[in-house]
Protein backbone atom coordinates (compact mmCIF):
# COMPACT_ATOMS: atom_id res chain seq x y z
CA UNK A 1 0.00 0.00 0.00
CA UNK A 2 1.56 3.38 -0.94
CA UNK A 3 2.27 5.88 1.82
CA UNK A 4 -0.30 8.68 1.68
CA UNK A 5 2.31 11.45 1.66
CA UNK A 6 4.65 9.99 -0.94
CA UNK A 7 5.29 12.67 -3.59
CA UNK A 8 4.02 11.77 -7.06
CA UNK A 9 5.57 13.63 -9.96
CA UNK A 10 3.39 15.41 -12.45
CA UNK A 11 4.09 15.42 -16.16
CA UNK A 12 7.10 17.57 -16.94
CA UNK A 13 6.52 20.69 -18.97
CA UNK A 14 7.18 20.19 -22.69
CA UNK A 15 8.85 23.10 -24.46
CA UNK A 16 5.57 24.48 -25.83
CA UNK A 17 4.03 25.20 -22.43
CA UNK A 18 7.00 26.42 -20.38
CA UNK A 19 6.83 30.10 -19.51
CA UNK A 20 8.31 32.06 -22.41
CA UNK A 21 11.97 32.98 -22.61
CA UNK A 22 12.45 35.66 -25.23
CA UNK A 23 14.78 34.14 -27.82
CA UNK A 24 12.86 34.30 -31.12
CA UNK A 25 10.44 36.59 -32.98
CA UNK A 26 7.66 34.15 -32.03
CA UNK A 27 8.48 34.78 -28.37
CA UNK A 28 8.12 38.52 -28.92
CA UNK A 29 4.74 37.92 -30.55
CA UNK A 30 3.65 35.91 -27.53
CA UNK A 31 4.59 38.78 -25.24
CA UNK A 32 2.65 41.13 -27.51
CA UNK A 33 -0.42 38.91 -27.30
CA UNK A 34 -0.12 38.71 -23.51
CA UNK A 35 0.01 42.52 -23.40
CA UNK A 36 -2.99 42.79 -25.73
CA UNK A 37 -5.01 40.47 -23.51
CA UNK A 38 -5.00 43.09 -20.76
CA UNK A 39 -7.19 45.28 -22.95
CA UNK A 40 -9.30 42.63 -24.68
CA UNK A 41 -10.35 40.57 -21.69
CA UNK A 42 -8.32 37.64 -23.01
CA UNK A 43 -10.11 37.61 -26.37
CA UNK A 44 -8.15 37.44 -29.60
CA UNK A 45 -8.62 40.74 -31.47
CA UNK A 46 -8.42 38.93 -34.80
CA UNK A 47 -11.37 36.68 -33.87
CA UNK A 48 -13.63 39.70 -33.44
CA UNK A 49 -12.14 41.50 -36.45
CA UNK A 50 -12.64 38.54 -38.79
CA UNK A 51 -16.23 38.07 -37.60
CA UNK A 52 -17.00 41.74 -38.23
CA UNK A 53 -15.30 41.55 -41.64
CA UNK A 54 -17.43 38.53 -42.57
CA UNK A 55 -20.56 40.42 -41.55
CA UNK A 56 -19.53 43.62 -43.35
CA UNK A 57 -18.70 41.77 -46.58
CA UNK A 58 -22.11 40.11 -46.66
CA UNK A 59 -23.86 43.37 -45.74
CA UNK A 60 -22.06 45.16 -48.59
CA UNK A 61 -23.15 42.41 -50.97
CA UNK A 62 -26.78 42.72 -49.85
CA UNK A 63 -27.40 46.43 -50.64
CA UNK A 64 -31.17 46.17 -50.72
CA UNK A 65 -31.39 44.47 -47.33
CA UNK A 66 -28.91 46.97 -45.93
CA UNK A 67 -30.88 49.91 -47.36
CA UNK A 68 -34.03 48.50 -45.81
CA UNK A 69 -32.47 48.97 -42.37
CA UNK A 70 -33.12 52.69 -42.84
CA UNK A 71 -36.81 51.96 -43.21
CA UNK A 72 -36.87 49.82 -40.07
CA UNK A 73 -35.02 52.59 -38.20
CA UNK A 74 -37.74 55.06 -39.15
CA UNK A 75 -40.36 52.53 -38.06
CA UNK A 76 -38.70 52.36 -34.62
CA UNK A 77 -38.77 56.17 -34.38
CA UNK A 78 -42.48 56.08 -35.22
CA UNK A 79 -43.06 53.52 -32.47
CA UNK A 80 -41.25 55.80 -30.03
CA UNK A 81 -43.44 58.76 -30.99
CA UNK A 82 -46.61 56.70 -30.59
CA UNK A 83 -45.44 55.44 -27.21
CA UNK A 84 -44.67 59.03 -26.14
CA UNK A 85 -48.24 60.05 -27.04
CA UNK A 86 -49.74 57.02 -25.32
CA UNK A 87 -50.95 55.52 -28.59
CA UNK A 88 -48.93 52.31 -28.27
CA UNK A 89 -48.08 49.96 -25.44
CA UNK A 90 -44.52 50.65 -24.29
CA UNK A 91 -41.88 48.09 -25.13
CA UNK A 92 -40.73 46.10 -22.10
CA UNK A 93 -37.20 44.88 -21.35
CA UNK A 94 -36.22 41.29 -22.08
CA UNK A 95 -36.54 38.79 -19.19
CA UNK A 96 -33.53 39.16 -16.93
CA UNK A 97 -32.86 42.79 -17.93
CA UNK A 98 -33.12 44.70 -14.64
CA UNK A 99 -31.47 47.98 -15.68
CA UNK A 100 -34.75 49.93 -15.67
CA UNK A 101 -36.62 48.14 -12.90
CA UNK A 102 -36.53 51.08 -10.48
CA UNK A 103 -39.83 53.06 -10.55
CA UNK A 104 -37.89 56.26 -11.28
CA UNK A 105 -37.25 54.98 -14.81
CA UNK A 106 -41.00 54.86 -15.42
CA UNK A 107 -41.43 58.62 -14.92
CA UNK A 108 -40.93 61.18 -17.67
CA UNK A 109 -38.52 62.06 -19.17
CA UNK A 110 -36.73 58.86 -18.17
CA UNK A 111 -39.53 56.64 -19.47
CA UNK A 112 -38.99 58.05 -22.97
CA UNK A 113 -35.25 57.50 -22.64
CA UNK A 114 -35.90 53.91 -21.62
CA UNK A 115 -38.15 53.38 -24.62
CA UNK A 116 -35.57 54.89 -26.96
CA UNK A 117 -32.85 52.61 -25.60
CA UNK A 118 -34.93 49.44 -25.85
CA UNK A 119 -36.16 50.26 -29.37
CA UNK A 120 -32.60 51.08 -30.43
CA UNK A 121 -31.29 47.81 -29.05
CA UNK A 122 -34.06 45.94 -30.84
CA UNK A 123 -33.05 47.63 -34.09
CA UNK A 124 -29.36 46.84 -33.62
CA UNK A 125 -30.27 43.20 -33.09
CA UNK A 126 -31.98 43.18 -36.48
CA UNK A 127 -28.93 44.91 -38.01
CA UNK A 128 -26.41 42.29 -36.94
CA UNK A 129 -28.70 39.49 -38.13
CA UNK A 130 -29.80 41.09 -41.40
CA UNK A 131 -27.42 39.89 -44.15
CA UNK A 132 -27.73 36.22 -45.06
CA UNK A 133 -24.72 33.97 -45.50
CA UNK A 134 -22.75 35.04 -42.42
CA UNK A 135 -21.28 32.04 -40.61
CA UNK A 136 -23.28 31.14 -37.47
CA UNK A 137 -20.29 31.63 -35.19
CA UNK A 138 -19.39 34.97 -36.76
CA UNK A 139 -22.98 36.18 -36.56
CA UNK A 140 -23.13 35.29 -32.87
CA UNK A 141 -19.75 36.95 -32.29
CA UNK A 142 -20.90 40.19 -33.96
CA UNK A 143 -24.17 40.11 -31.99
CA UNK A 144 -22.31 39.45 -28.73
CA UNK A 145 -19.78 42.24 -29.35
CA UNK A 146 -22.54 44.67 -30.33
CA UNK A 147 -24.45 43.84 -27.17
CA UNK A 148 -21.34 44.48 -25.07
CA UNK A 149 -21.02 47.97 -26.56
CA UNK A 150 -24.73 48.69 -26.10
CA UNK A 151 -24.49 47.56 -22.48
CA UNK A 152 -21.49 49.84 -22.01
CA UNK A 153 -23.20 52.99 -23.34
CA UNK A 154 -26.56 52.32 -21.70
CA UNK A 155 -27.90 55.45 -19.93
CA UNK A 156 -28.14 53.38 -16.76
CA UNK A 157 -24.32 53.57 -16.65
CA UNK A 158 -24.21 57.37 -17.09
CA UNK A 159 -24.51 59.21 -13.74
CA UNK A 160 -26.29 62.28 -15.15
CA UNK A 161 -28.82 60.15 -17.05
CA UNK A 162 -29.61 57.64 -14.32
CA UNK A 163 -32.48 58.86 -12.08
CA UNK A 164 -31.41 56.52 -9.25
CA UNK A 165 -27.95 58.11 -9.13
CA UNK A 166 -29.36 61.62 -9.50
CA UNK A 167 -31.78 61.03 -6.63
CA UNK A 168 -29.12 59.49 -4.37
CA UNK A 169 -26.71 62.36 -5.08
CA UNK A 170 -29.42 64.93 -4.30
CA UNK A 171 -30.53 63.18 -1.11
CA UNK A 172 -27.03 62.59 0.30
CA UNK A 173 -25.36 65.77 -0.89
CA UNK A 174 -22.93 63.75 -2.99
CA UNK A 175 -21.82 61.40 -0.21
CA UNK A 176 -22.82 58.42 -2.36
CA UNK A 177 -20.13 59.36 -4.89
CA UNK A 178 -17.48 59.70 -2.18
CA UNK A 179 -18.46 56.31 -0.80
CA UNK A 180 -18.34 54.95 -4.33
CA UNK A 181 -14.76 56.12 -4.73
CA UNK A 182 -13.88 54.27 -1.52
CA UNK A 183 -15.58 51.13 -2.82
CA UNK A 184 -13.69 51.41 -6.10
CA UNK A 185 -10.32 51.79 -4.37
CA UNK A 186 -11.08 48.80 -2.15
CA UNK A 187 -12.02 46.66 -5.17
CA UNK A 188 -8.88 47.70 -7.04
CA UNK A 189 -6.73 46.67 -4.09
CA UNK A 190 -7.85 43.08 -4.71
CA UNK A 191 -8.72 42.44 -1.06
CA UNK A 192 -11.10 39.53 -0.54
CA UNK A 193 -14.43 39.99 1.26
CA UNK A 194 -13.86 39.98 5.01
CA UNK A 195 -15.72 37.93 7.57
CA UNK A 196 -15.18 34.45 6.13
CA UNK A 197 -12.18 32.38 7.12
CA UNK A 198 -11.56 29.08 5.34
CA UNK A 199 -11.72 26.28 7.89
CA UNK A 200 -13.73 28.37 10.34
CA UNK A 201 -16.65 30.07 8.61
CA UNK A 202 -16.56 28.15 5.31
CA UNK A 203 -15.05 24.73 4.53
CA UNK A 204 -15.63 23.98 8.20
CA UNK A 205 -17.23 20.52 8.19
CA UNK A 206 -15.09 18.35 10.53
CA UNK A 207 -12.82 15.85 8.83
CA UNK A 208 -9.24 14.89 8.08
CA UNK A 209 -6.96 14.86 5.07
CA UNK A 210 -6.20 11.15 4.59
CA UNK A 211 -4.23 11.33 1.34
CA UNK A 212 -2.05 13.85 -0.43
CA UNK A 213 -0.10 13.77 -3.67
CA UNK A 214 1.26 16.44 -6.01
CA UNK A 215 -2.23 17.37 -7.25
CA UNK A 216 -4.86 16.61 -4.58
CA UNK A 217 -5.64 16.32 -0.93
CA UNK A 218 -8.42 13.85 -0.14
CA UNK A 219 -10.64 14.82 2.77
CA UNK A 220 -12.60 12.21 4.73
CA UNK A 221 -15.39 13.81 6.76
CA UNK A 222 -16.07 12.70 10.30
CA UNK A 223 -19.36 10.82 10.81
CA UNK A 224 -22.10 12.53 12.81
CA UNK A 225 -24.44 9.53 13.10
CA UNK A 226 -24.13 6.09 14.70
CA UNK A 227 -24.74 4.33 11.38
CA UNK A 228 -23.87 5.31 7.80
CA UNK A 229 -24.73 4.12 4.34
CA UNK A 230 -22.60 1.20 3.24
CA UNK A 231 -21.54 3.00 0.06
CA UNK A 232 -19.42 6.14 0.54
CA UNK A 233 -19.88 9.31 -1.52
CA UNK A 234 -16.82 10.64 -3.37
CA UNK A 235 -17.12 14.25 -4.53
CA UNK A 236 -15.01 15.46 -7.45
CA UNK A 237 -15.30 19.27 -7.64
CA UNK A 238 -14.05 21.50 -10.42
CA UNK A 239 -10.49 22.79 -10.08
CA UNK A 240 -11.47 26.09 -11.70
CA UNK A 241 -12.35 27.29 -8.17
CA UNK A 242 -11.74 26.00 -4.64
CA UNK A 243 -13.65 22.84 -3.69
CA UNK A 244 -15.66 24.35 -0.84
CA UNK A 245 -18.49 25.63 -3.04
CA UNK A 246 -20.02 22.40 -1.72
CA UNK A 247 -18.99 23.13 1.88
CA UNK A 248 -19.92 26.77 2.43
CA UNK A 249 -21.47 27.98 5.68
CA UNK A 250 -22.88 25.24 7.95
CA UNK A 251 -26.45 26.13 6.94
CA UNK A 252 -25.93 25.61 3.20
CA UNK A 253 -23.09 23.09 3.05
CA UNK A 254 -24.00 20.11 0.88
CA UNK A 255 -21.17 18.09 2.42
CA UNK A 256 -22.28 18.77 6.03
CA UNK A 257 -25.89 17.97 5.04
CA UNK A 258 -24.85 14.65 3.45
CA UNK A 259 -22.92 13.66 6.56
CA UNK A 260 -26.06 14.38 8.63
CA UNK A 261 -28.03 12.10 6.28
CA UNK A 262 -25.87 9.13 7.35
CA UNK A 263 -23.39 9.35 4.49
CA UNK A 264 -19.67 8.70 4.55
CA UNK A 265 -18.31 11.55 2.44
CA UNK A 266 -14.94 12.08 0.79
CA UNK A 267 -14.03 15.17 -1.24
CA UNK A 268 -11.08 16.07 -3.42
CA UNK A 269 -9.36 19.38 -2.74
CA UNK A 270 -7.27 20.36 -5.77
CA UNK A 271 -3.92 22.04 -5.59
CA UNK A 272 -3.69 25.63 -6.85
CA UNK A 273 -1.14 25.27 -9.69
CA UNK A 274 1.75 27.60 -10.38
CA UNK A 275 4.23 27.91 -13.25
CA UNK A 276 6.04 24.72 -12.18
CA UNK A 277 2.89 22.76 -13.05
CA UNK A 278 2.56 24.19 -16.58
CA UNK A 279 2.92 20.74 -18.16
CA UNK A 280 0.23 19.04 -16.06
CA UNK A 281 -2.11 17.19 -18.41
CA UNK A 282 -5.80 16.42 -18.42
CA UNK A 283 -4.90 12.78 -17.80
CA UNK A 284 -2.86 13.80 -14.75
CA UNK A 285 -6.08 15.13 -13.29
CA UNK A 286 -7.76 11.80 -13.98
CA UNK A 287 -5.00 9.54 -12.65
CA UNK A 288 -3.63 11.61 -9.77
CA UNK A 289 -7.06 13.00 -8.98
CA UNK A 290 -10.05 10.72 -9.54
CA UNK A 291 -8.28 7.34 -9.72
CA UNK A 292 -5.97 8.05 -6.79
CA UNK A 293 -8.97 9.13 -4.71
CA UNK A 294 -10.86 5.94 -5.64
CA UNK A 295 -7.92 3.84 -4.45
CA UNK A 296 -7.83 5.71 -1.14
CA UNK A 297 -11.59 5.47 -0.55
CA UNK A 298 -11.59 1.73 -1.23
CA UNK A 299 -8.64 1.20 1.09
CA UNK A 300 -10.54 2.94 3.89
CA UNK A 301 -14.04 1.58 3.20
CA UNK A 302 -13.12 -1.94 2.14
CA UNK A 303 -14.92 -3.44 -0.82
CA UNK A 304 -17.85 -1.00 -0.72
CA UNK A 305 -18.73 0.50 -4.06
CA UNK A 306 -18.71 4.28 -4.41
CA UNK A 307 -21.41 6.81 -5.18
CA UNK A 308 -19.28 9.00 -7.45
CA UNK A 309 -20.34 12.66 -7.65
CA UNK A 310 -18.92 15.38 -9.88
CA UNK A 311 -19.56 19.11 -10.12
CA UNK A 312 -18.96 21.24 -13.24
CA UNK A 313 -15.58 20.38 -14.82
CA UNK A 314 -15.10 17.80 -12.07
CA UNK A 315 -18.21 16.06 -13.37
CA UNK A 316 -16.83 16.01 -16.91
CA UNK A 317 -13.58 14.49 -15.63
CA UNK A 318 -15.51 11.97 -13.53
CA UNK A 319 -17.49 10.92 -16.62
CA UNK A 320 -14.25 10.38 -18.55
CA UNK A 321 -12.92 8.27 -15.69
CA UNK A 322 -16.18 6.28 -15.46
CA UNK A 323 -16.16 5.60 -19.21
CA UNK A 324 -12.56 4.37 -19.02
CA UNK A 325 -13.40 2.20 -16.00
CA UNK A 326 -16.36 0.69 -17.86
CA UNK A 327 -14.15 -0.04 -20.86
CA UNK A 328 -11.61 -1.73 -18.60
CA UNK A 329 -14.20 -3.70 -16.53
CA UNK A 330 -13.53 -1.67 -13.37
CA UNK A 331 -16.79 -1.88 -11.38
CA UNK A 332 -15.92 0.12 -8.24
CA UNK A 333 -18.73 2.66 -8.76
CA UNK A 334 -22.28 2.08 -7.50
CA UNK A 335 -23.71 5.17 -9.20
CA UNK A 336 -22.70 8.46 -10.79
CA UNK A 337 -24.18 11.90 -10.06
CA UNK A 338 -23.29 14.96 -12.14
CA UNK A 339 -24.09 18.54 -11.16
CA UNK A 340 -24.01 21.21 -13.91
CA UNK A 341 -21.51 19.08 -15.82
CA UNK A 342 -21.30 18.87 -19.61
CA UNK A 343 -20.39 15.80 -21.64
CA UNK A 344 -21.42 17.19 -25.04
CA UNK A 345 -20.21 20.68 -25.91
CA UNK A 346 -22.14 21.49 -29.08
CA UNK A 347 -24.57 23.71 -27.16
CA UNK A 348 -22.21 25.13 -24.57
CA UNK A 349 -23.72 28.62 -24.73
CA UNK A 350 -21.88 31.85 -25.35
CA UNK A 351 -18.64 30.42 -23.96
CA UNK A 352 -18.34 28.83 -27.40
CA UNK A 353 -17.64 32.30 -28.80
CA UNK A 354 -14.33 32.30 -26.92
CA UNK A 355 -13.27 28.89 -28.22
CA UNK A 356 -11.97 28.91 -31.78
CA UNK A 357 -8.61 27.76 -33.07
CA UNK A 358 -7.53 31.38 -33.36
CA UNK A 359 -8.70 32.12 -29.81
CA UNK A 360 -6.97 29.05 -28.39
CA UNK A 361 -3.68 29.98 -30.07
CA UNK A 362 -4.00 33.47 -28.58
CA UNK A 363 -4.80 32.01 -25.15
CA UNK A 364 -1.90 29.58 -25.43
CA UNK A 365 0.46 32.51 -26.09
CA UNK A 366 -0.86 34.22 -22.96
CA UNK A 367 -0.26 31.13 -20.84
CA UNK A 368 3.19 30.51 -22.28
CA UNK A 369 4.34 33.79 -20.75
CA UNK A 370 3.33 32.64 -17.24
CA UNK A 371 2.67 28.86 -17.32
CA UNK A 372 -0.98 29.10 -16.23
CA UNK A 373 -4.20 31.03 -16.65
CA UNK A 374 -4.99 33.22 -13.64
CA UNK A 375 -8.41 33.39 -12.04
CA UNK A 376 -8.73 37.06 -13.03
CA UNK A 377 -8.04 36.24 -16.70
CA UNK A 378 -10.57 33.42 -16.61
CA UNK A 379 -13.16 35.36 -14.64
CA UNK A 380 -13.28 38.18 -17.19
CA UNK A 381 -14.77 35.86 -19.82
CA UNK A 382 -17.48 34.63 -17.42
CA UNK A 383 -18.36 38.18 -16.41
CA UNK A 384 -18.85 39.25 -20.02
CA UNK A 385 -21.49 36.55 -20.46
CA UNK A 386 -23.68 38.49 -18.01
CA UNK A 387 -22.16 41.95 -18.24
CA UNK A 388 -25.30 43.78 -17.08
CA UNK A 389 -25.61 41.69 -13.90
CA UNK A 390 -21.95 41.01 -13.10
CA UNK A 391 -20.22 44.20 -14.27
CA UNK A 392 -22.47 47.20 -14.81
CA UNK A 393 -25.11 46.68 -12.13
CA UNK A 394 -22.31 46.07 -9.61
CA UNK A 395 -20.53 49.23 -10.75
CA UNK A 396 -23.72 51.31 -10.43
CA UNK A 397 -24.51 50.01 -6.94
CA UNK A 398 -20.97 50.24 -5.61
CA UNK A 399 -19.40 53.20 -7.41
CA UNK A 400 -22.35 55.48 -8.22
CA UNK A 401 -24.90 54.72 -5.50
CA UNK A 402 -22.16 54.13 -2.92
CA UNK A 403 -23.74 50.96 -1.59
CA UNK A 404 -21.45 48.57 0.26
CA UNK A 405 -22.47 45.01 -0.48
CA UNK A 406 -22.33 42.97 2.69
CA UNK A 407 -20.05 39.96 2.12
CA UNK A 408 -21.60 36.51 2.12
CA UNK A 409 -20.17 33.02 1.82
CA UNK A 410 -20.69 32.60 -1.92
CA UNK A 411 -19.00 35.97 -2.54
CA UNK A 412 -16.05 34.92 -0.39
CA UNK A 413 -15.71 31.67 -2.35
CA UNK A 414 -15.97 33.50 -5.68
CA UNK A 415 -13.11 35.80 -4.66
CA UNK A 416 -10.94 32.82 -3.69
CA UNK A 417 -9.85 32.02 -7.25
CA UNK A 418 -7.43 29.44 -8.61
CA UNK A 419 -5.11 29.15 -11.57
CA UNK A 420 -5.27 26.59 -14.39
CA UNK A 421 -2.19 24.75 -15.73
CA UNK A 422 -1.38 25.78 -19.29
CA UNK A 423 -1.26 22.35 -20.91
CA UNK A 424 -4.35 20.96 -19.15
CA UNK A 425 -6.40 24.04 -20.00
CA UNK A 426 -5.54 23.96 -23.70
CA UNK A 427 -6.20 20.20 -23.88
CA UNK A 428 -9.55 20.65 -22.16
CA UNK A 429 -10.70 23.47 -24.45
CA UNK A 430 -9.39 21.96 -27.67
CA UNK A 431 -10.47 18.36 -27.13
CA UNK A 432 -13.79 18.92 -25.41
CA UNK A 433 -15.12 22.33 -26.48
CA UNK A 434 -13.58 22.70 -29.92
CA UNK A 435 -13.53 19.08 -31.14
CA UNK A 436 -16.21 17.57 -28.86
CA UNK A 437 -14.13 14.39 -28.70
CA UNK A 438 -15.86 12.93 -25.64
CA UNK A 439 -19.37 12.98 -27.09
CA UNK A 440 -18.15 11.77 -30.49
CA UNK A 441 -16.18 8.81 -29.08
CA UNK A 442 -12.69 10.10 -29.94
CA UNK A 443 -11.42 11.09 -26.48
CA UNK A 444 -8.37 8.93 -25.69
CA UNK A 445 -7.58 7.52 -22.26
CA UNK A 446 -4.40 5.44 -22.03
CA UNK A 447 -4.17 5.47 -25.81
CA UNK A 448 -7.68 4.14 -26.47
CA UNK A 449 -10.94 6.08 -26.93
CA UNK A 450 -13.72 5.94 -24.36
CA UNK A 451 -17.44 5.76 -25.09
CA UNK A 452 -20.13 7.35 -22.95
CA UNK A 453 -22.57 4.58 -23.80
CA UNK A 454 -20.26 2.06 -22.11
CA UNK A 455 -21.22 3.50 -18.72
CA UNK A 456 -23.82 1.14 -17.22
CA UNK A 457 -24.36 2.95 -13.92
CA UNK A 458 -27.50 4.55 -12.51
CA UNK A 459 -27.00 8.27 -13.21
CA UNK A 460 -28.40 11.39 -11.56
CA UNK A 461 -27.98 14.59 -13.59
CA UNK A 462 -28.68 18.14 -12.39
CA UNK A 463 -28.95 21.17 -14.66
CA UNK A 464 -29.87 24.71 -13.60
CA UNK A 465 -32.33 27.00 -15.34
CA UNK A 466 -30.08 30.10 -15.60
CA UNK A 467 -26.70 28.48 -16.14
CA UNK A 468 -24.48 30.55 -18.47
CA UNK A 469 -21.45 28.27 -17.94
CA UNK A 470 -23.03 24.84 -18.46
CA UNK A 471 -26.42 25.55 -20.08
CA UNK A 472 -28.94 22.93 -19.04
CA UNK A 473 -29.73 21.95 -22.64
CA UNK A 474 -26.06 20.98 -22.91
CA UNK A 475 -26.07 19.09 -19.59
CA UNK A 476 -29.24 17.27 -20.70
CA UNK A 477 -27.49 15.79 -23.75
CA UNK A 478 -26.12 12.85 -21.77
CA UNK A 479 -29.70 11.55 -22.07
CA UNK A 480 -29.04 11.24 -25.82
CA UNK A 481 -25.57 9.72 -25.49
CA UNK A 482 -26.30 6.96 -22.98
CA UNK A 483 -29.43 4.81 -22.84
CA UNK A 484 -28.95 3.59 -19.28
CA UNK A 485 -30.97 4.35 -16.16
CA UNK A 486 -30.94 8.12 -15.80
CA UNK A 487 -32.71 10.67 -13.62
CA UNK A 488 -32.57 14.28 -14.77
CA UNK A 489 -33.29 17.27 -12.52
CA UNK A 490 -33.75 20.85 -13.70
CA UNK A 491 -33.54 23.22 -10.76
CA UNK A 492 -34.05 26.95 -10.31
CA UNK A 493 -31.03 29.20 -10.01
CA UNK A 494 -27.75 29.48 -11.83
CA UNK A 495 -24.53 27.50 -12.07
CA UNK A 496 -23.68 27.93 -8.38
CA UNK A 497 -26.87 28.98 -6.59
CA UNK A 498 -28.86 26.22 -8.28
CA UNK A 499 -26.52 23.59 -6.84
CA UNK A 500 -26.22 25.24 -3.41
CA UNK A 501 -29.95 24.76 -2.82
CA UNK A 502 -30.32 23.58 0.75
CA UNK A 503 -33.68 22.42 2.17
CA UNK A 504 -35.64 25.34 3.55
CA UNK A 505 -34.23 27.87 1.11
CA UNK A 506 -37.21 29.99 0.00
CA UNK A 507 -38.43 30.33 -3.58
CA UNK A 508 -36.66 27.24 -4.88
CA UNK A 509 -38.19 24.69 -7.22
CA UNK A 510 -37.11 21.84 -9.48
CA UNK A 511 -38.35 19.41 -12.10
CA UNK A 512 -37.37 15.75 -11.95
CA UNK A 513 -38.06 12.73 -14.14
CA UNK A 514 -36.51 9.26 -14.22
CA UNK A 515 -35.86 7.18 -17.33
CA UNK A 516 -35.39 3.44 -17.08
CA UNK A 517 -32.56 1.79 -18.98
CA UNK A 518 -33.53 1.65 -22.63
CA UNK A 519 -36.58 3.84 -22.00
CA UNK A 520 -38.00 6.58 -24.19
CA UNK A 521 -35.83 9.70 -24.40
CA UNK A 522 -37.43 13.14 -24.65
CA UNK A 523 -35.89 16.21 -26.23
CA UNK A 524 -35.01 18.89 -23.66
CA UNK A 525 -37.87 21.28 -24.47
CA UNK A 526 -40.41 18.45 -24.54
CA UNK A 527 -38.99 17.15 -21.26
CA UNK A 528 -39.36 20.57 -19.62
CA UNK A 529 -42.90 21.07 -20.90
CA UNK A 530 -44.09 17.64 -19.72
CA UNK A 531 -42.37 17.64 -16.31
CA UNK A 532 -44.26 19.32 -13.46
CA UNK A 533 -42.21 21.62 -11.19
CA UNK A 534 -41.99 20.88 -7.47
CA UNK A 535 -41.25 23.35 -4.67
CA UNK A 536 -38.28 22.77 -2.43
CA UNK A 537 -34.74 21.42 -2.64
CA UNK A 538 -33.59 18.68 -4.98
CA UNK A 539 -31.07 17.59 -2.34
CA UNK A 540 -33.80 15.63 -0.55
CA UNK A 541 -34.73 13.74 -3.72
CA UNK A 542 -31.09 13.01 -4.49
CA UNK A 543 -30.62 11.52 -1.02
CA UNK A 544 -33.69 9.29 -1.57
CA UNK A 545 -32.23 8.28 -4.95
CA UNK A 546 -28.93 7.31 -3.27
CA UNK A 547 -30.82 5.31 -0.64
CA UNK A 548 -32.54 3.22 -3.31
CA UNK A 549 -29.13 2.35 -4.78
CA UNK A 550 -27.46 1.54 -1.47
CA UNK A 551 -27.22 -1.69 0.46
CA UNK A 552 -28.21 -0.60 3.96
CA UNK A 553 -26.48 0.89 6.98
CA UNK A 554 -23.18 -0.08 8.61
CA UNK A 555 -20.87 1.23 11.31
CA UNK A 556 -18.82 4.23 10.13
CA UNK A 557 -15.44 3.29 8.62
CA UNK A 558 -12.29 4.34 10.45
CA UNK A 559 -10.80 7.74 9.73
CA UNK A 560 -8.05 6.64 7.40
CA UNK A 561 -6.42 3.24 7.02
CA UNK A 562 -2.92 1.73 6.86
CA UNK A 563 -1.12 3.70 4.17
CA UNK A 564 -3.78 6.41 4.35
CA UNK A 565 -3.34 7.72 7.87
CA UNK A 566 -4.76 11.17 8.67
CA UNK A 567 -2.27 13.88 7.77
CA UNK A 568 -4.00 16.98 9.13
CA UNK A 569 -7.41 18.39 9.96
CA UNK A 570 -9.81 19.42 7.19
CA UNK A 571 -9.84 21.53 5.08
CA UNK A 572 -6.14 20.76 4.61
CA UNK A 573 -3.40 22.92 3.12
CA UNK A 574 -4.04 22.98 -0.65
CA UNK A 575 -7.24 24.99 -0.21
CA UNK A 576 -5.23 27.71 1.55
CA UNK A 577 -2.81 28.23 -1.33
CA UNK A 578 -3.21 31.68 -2.86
Amino acid sequence: MPDNTTPIRLATSPPDVRPTRVTTPADLDRLLHAWQSRFTGGRSPSTVALACLDWAAHAANAPFQTADLGRTAMAQWARLMRAAMGQEEPIVPQPGDHRFANPAWHQRPYSLLTQAVLLGEEWWDSVVRSPGGVGPHNERMVAFTTRQWLDLISPSNVPWLNPEVIGATRDTGGKNLLMGIGNYLRDQSGSAPSGFTVGKDVAATPGKVVFRNALIELIQYAPSTAQVGAEPVLIVPAWIMKYYILDLSPGNSLIRWLVAQERTVFAISWRNPDADMAGTTMDDYRTLGVMAAIDAVRAICGDAKIHATGYCLGGTLLTIAAAAMARDNDDRFASMSLFAAQTDFTEAGELELFITEDQLNFLNDIMKTQGYLSSAQMGGAFQMLQSNDLIWSHAIRSYLLGEHEAPFDLMAWDADGTRLPARMHIEYLRRLYLRNELAEGHFPVAGRPVLLDDIKLPMFLVGTERDHIAPWHSVFKLNLLNDGELTFVLTSGGHNAGIVSEPGHPHRHFRMRAREAGGHTFGPDEWEQDTVPQDGSWWVEWNKWLDKRSSGRVDPPPMGAPGFRPICEAPGTYVLEG
